[in-house]
């Protein structure tokens, strides 16, 4: 575990794409922690808090790859441009999206106005998607099969972009969130898009890129697609706590 650690700390991108996500994190859940005090709505708080969720997960997920828990080194398997050679797998990312994202989906389906069985809907697909993501990135027996795990997940991807592109849109909009809905949509649905495009170049796939740039890729788009999602959703909750909380078509009937 020391030497894991050790070899974290000795790449310079490596380390740099773990900790900054650390301190973005940190920064984040306190604004978030800060913001919420004057929003006293149980809904536009159930919606502040499942984003706050999402860098209090970050945070712990982090620090289990600053401190090599969550790091481990895999042998790849014949045919894999690796092949016999260790190379360095962060699955502790796919701990952090698996019970990150689900607050994302969360924050967005409650956003939208929709009902509590498409959003658990939503979640589970997206838990299916990160643990085979997962089973991707630790299959060693076959490379074959790493494919096949990443095709499943791609999968459960497109059901999840179903509901993000398809059905909420259109209860977001009924219920007059459409606007803020759709800008949060596209910024989840273009950086979700990022991560098997990272996966597939990476060290992990057919490693155009190597660990120190894949760990960046994964570290921006988390930034991005946690952080910055965050940030605006909240400060549109605070600011339009009437707009969260109006019943589902009551705008668009009196308009």
């Amino acid at each position: 575990m020391e030497n894991i650690y050790l070899t974290v700390l000795d790449n310079t991108a490596l380390a740099s794409s773990i900790y900054v996500n650390i301190a973005l994190a940190g920064i984040t859940l306190m604004l978030i922690a800060l913001w919420s005090r004057s929003i006293q709505n149980s809904r536009a708080r159930l919606i502040t808090y499942a984003t706050m969720m999402i860098s209090v997960v970050s945070i712990s997920s982090y620090m289990g790859l600053a401190s090599g828990l969550t790091i481990d080194t895999l042998v790849m398997p014949e045919g894999h441009a690796l092949a016999g050679q260790e190379t360095l797998s962060l699955w502790g990312r796919y701990l952090t999206w698996t019970l990150s994202t689900p607050f994302i989906l969360l924050a967005l389906g409650l956003m939208a106005g929709s009902t509590s069985d498409k959003i658990f809907s939503a979640i589970v697909l997206d838990v299916f998607m990160c643990l085979t993501g997962l089973a991707a990135a630790l299959t060693t027996s076959s490379y074959a099969m790493r494919w096949f795990w990443y095709l499943l997940s791609s999968a459960f991807f497109v059901g999840v972009l179903y509901y993000l592109l398809v059905e909420w849109p259109k209860e977001a909009k009924a219920k007059g969130t459409g606007n803020i809905f759709n800008t949060l949509k596209l910024l989840t649905v273009f950086m979700w898009i990022g991560y098997p495009v990272i996966w597939a170049l990476g060290n992990e796939g057919l490693v155009i890129l190597n660990v120190g740039v894949t760990s960046w890729g994964y570290s921006i788009l988390d930034i991005i697609a946690k952080y910055a999602f965050t940030i605006i959703l909240v400060l549109y909750v605070k600011k339009e706590t009437e707009a969260i909380t109006t019943p589902t078509g009551a705008i668009s009937a009196t308009a």
